[in-house]
């Protein structure tokens, strides 16, 4: 028996319209639309008064986008009035005040001005405000906050700082600060000029700086520090914080000295500190616990902590990780686990069932393998989301939800989201609340799923855990011999189920696969349209995820870890003895392929316990050995 989301809401009063009234009134919008980007003034306003539309703006924004008019000034200005702080007022606004500027407007372009991260318009901004008289001290200040930046500003910068320069506000200070931030992570093809800057004697920093930034092994070089200056404190702070994850036996020689070479204060030496234990911990480096313990008390985050119990994990240090942890305050779940593995490998197994019980209370990957280690049920924790029907209407009728509803019926999906998260952005959390149920219910996964994370809603787990294209994924799973929870969860934790998901290596869709790999399991080309397709990417997914099984004889963490790492570098991680599946699993050296096996399997917990599925899908994984 198939879950459904949701049960009969009142969808069908706060949606009525038959999808044919909605097909009939978007081919309007889109008429209008088109006659706004290519008719003439007259032609667009006959289409805009027409048109009943919640997508309206849009047609007018077309417009005045492409035709920003000195001659219709006062009807731009009111629509940017009315739609200000909206997704539809920046491609306006932006038009209209390069046009200003082409006309040599500038009370208008000072008037029409809003805070922005376009540099290039609040240079502008900034000189009219010069040439029109305002005070030369509060322009020149918001210059000093342009120009101390770790990058180059648009050349529209160029004959405001220097006329900032000639009034005197450039100080070897503000300098030095540029090339701080330029240096250390900005653009460093700007040291060259900024080094010009320097007086003489002090041009050397630039060039050291930039010899550190491109060769940590040269903050090393003790011969360099000519003066024993704080500059170059700071340049040998900032090098052998980099040089730790290049070279650590250089780097723990090298800090010895300079740390009795320069002056640092208390806080400069605990940044070191932390930097050097959050290296050595991550590469099991013996000495790791030597700095973990220099470390002052309130610098020794989850982060940190996450590393250190990783070293000792691989050592099988459980006597370490008791003394480490036990009275320590705020442990993770994770760490609460292998505290309590621990105690029980060193015979304590009554203070590790007490630990385990606490955990397995929880909603999550942890919590799974501790119900599943004590034989207990798992704890979905899940609430109902109760919404009243009158705050449901009032976000339904806000324009931006309209918008919104019509951009998506439009397949508009990124306008879509520009639309929601404005909506979301300035909504109370009830309002929040409501807009994820009217996303539920019009099949908007990802944008519930967001909002409610957004709210740290945890426990609405009926929609953020939704049975998305279930047809689909039941279809593909059965065809291809797979579990469909597994399935489901893996394209949960991928895209949270938006079929247009593109990620920055170029994987699609649902469950995010690469070009390529389609390609593979297709045995030819797929079109990137085509694997935003719900039907295609699943029915390849599917596949792709039985093709993995088989590659991994069947053991499906291993599989879930070579999806998202891939199967070749999976197999160099496996160990040549055998360890616990749960260990390795702790053990996998991306965080990133760590996590994904985490929560994909927490994930399929969740929807085999939601399908009324008995039994705990973690409990395997207990008696699994890897390698060997």
């Amino acid at each position: 028996m198939k879950k459904q989301l949701l049960g009969f809401t009142a969808a069908a009063l706060l949606f009525p319209f038959f999808s044919a009234q909605a097909d009939s009134a978007h081919k309007a919008f889109l008429s209008a639309e088109k006659i706004a980007k290519n008719g003439s003034y007259q032609e667009f306003k006959e289409a805009a008064i027409q048109l009943d539309h919640p997508l309206k703006p849009y047609v007018e924004k077309m417009y005045w986008q492409r035709n920003p008019s000195i001659e219709r000034q006062s009807e731009i200005e009111n629509y940017l009035s009315i739609y200000e702080h909206t997704p539809l007022e920046w491609p306006v606004r932006k038009a209209w005040l390069q046009h200003l500027q082409k006309h040599n407007r500038k009370a208008a372009y000072i008037q029409n001005y809003r805070t922005t991260r376009n540099n290039e318009l609040t240079c502008t901004y900034l000189k009219y405000q010069l040439d029109l008289g305002a005070p030369k001290k509060a322009i020149f200040n918001q210059v000093t906050d342009l120009w101390v930046v770790g990058k180059s500003q648009p050349k529209e910068c160029d004959s405001l700082f220097s006329l900032w320069r000639k009034q005197g506000y450039m100080s070897e200070e503000l300098v030095w600060q540029r090339i701080t931030l330029s240096a250390q992570g900005g653009t460093r093809s700007l040291l060259p000029y900024l080094k010009t800057l320097l007086p003489r004697k002090e041009q050397y920093l630039a060039d050291l700086y930039s010899k550190v930034r491109s060769d940590p092994s040269s903050a090393a070089g003790l011969y360099r520090y000519k003066h024993k200056s704080v500059k170059e404190g700071e340049i040998a702070h900032y090098g052998i914080k980099r040089l730790i994850w290049r070279d650590k036996a250089l780097a723990l020689k090298a800090w010895e000295k300079l740390d009795a070479m320069f002056d640092y204060t208390d806080e400069k030496k605990a940044d070191v500190y932390y930097t050097f234990a959050l290296a050595l911990a991550s590469s099991g480096h013996e000495e790791a616990r030597f700095w973990l313990s220099k470390v002052p008390k309130e610098r020794q985050d989850r982060k940190l902590m996450q590393w250190q119990l990783g070293n000792m994990l691989k050592t099988q240090d459980w006597s370490g990780i008791v003394a480490f942890f036990t009275g320590k305050e705020n442990l993770s779940l994770g760490q609460q686990y292998w505290l309590a593995y621990s105690l029980e490998q060193r015979g304590d197994k009554e203070r590790a069932n007490t630990i385990w019980q606490g955990v397995a209370q929880e909603r999550d990957y942890y919590g799974f393998l501790a119900a599943a280690r004590l034989g207990l049920p798992v704890q979905l924790n899940n609430q109902p989301l109760l919404v009243s029907d009158k705050l449901m209407l009032n976000v339904a009728n806000a324009p931006g939800f309209k918008r919104a509803k019509a951009l998506y019926e439009l397949k508009r999906f990124t306008s879509a989201r520009r639309e929601w998260n404005y909506l979301t952005n300035t909504s109370s959390e009830e309002e929040k609340l409501a807009a994820s149920k009217l996303a539920a219910e019009l099949d908007w996964y990802d944008s519930t799923i967001y909002t409610l994370a957004q709210i740290k809603a945890w426990d609405y787990v009926e929609l953020r855990f939704p049975f998305a294209f279930q047809d689909l994924f039941e279809r593909y799973s059965k065809r291809n011999h797979i579990d469909v929870t597994w399935s489901i969860a893996i394209s949960r934790r991928e895209s949270s189920f938006a079929p247009d998901a593109r990620s920055h290596a170029n994987a699609r869709g649902l469950m995010q696969l690469l070009p390529s790999t389609a390609k593979y399991v297709n045995k030819s080309r797929v079109s990137g349209s085509r694997l935003n397709q719900p039907k295609t990417n699943i029915r390849l997914g599917t596949e792709y995820l039985e093709y993995l099984k088989k590659k991994n004889k069947g053991n499906e963490v291993l599989a879930t870890a070579s999806y998202n790492a891939g199967y070749h570098r999976i197999k160099r991680w496996l160990p040549k003895e055998a360890m616990p599946a749960e260990l390795w699993v702790e053990l996998i050296p991306y965080r990133e392929t760590r996590d994904y096996v985490k929560n994909v399997f927490a994930y399929r917990q969740v929807y085999h316990t939601r399908l009324g599925r008995e039994g705990n899908i973690l409990a395997p994984i207990l008696e699994m050995k890897m390698g060997g």
